[in-house]
């Protein structure tokens, strides 16, 4: 269940730079600040729970890379982020630490 939790810590984790982002870039300013708002306590809620079983250097590397992985995507598909090959190599890095750390806890 504690990966579960990291899991959903993780994708909250995503929702608060997107709510800052939408902030900026849409009439409704407030709304977006809510839910990135939101979004920092509940991914901060599931992380917690996840710290209960899975070692917290893991737990924080996982969370941070889901983050990290998903504002990456989500600024390429809905903000026309940079898109070149340093980038993608560098956000594979990511990912493949994200696998090893998964594939290392016992």
């Amino acid at each position: 269940m504690a990966w579960i939790y990291l899991l959903v810590a993780g994708l909250c984790e995503i929702g608060w730079p997107l709510g800052l982002k939408f902030s900026q870039t849409s009439g409704h300013k407030g709304a977006w600040l809510f839910f990135a708002v939101v979004s920092m306590g509940a991914s901060g809620l599931f992380l917690w729970l996840a710290q209960k079983s899975i070692p917290m250097g893991t737990a924080y590397a996982v969370w941070t890379g889901i983050g990290a992985v998903g504002a990456f995507c989500l600024g390429i598909l809905l903000f026309k982020d940079p898109v070149n090959l340093f980038r993608f190599l560098s956000f594979a890095f990511i990912v493949i630490g994200i696998i090893g750390l998964k594939l290392s806890h016992p």
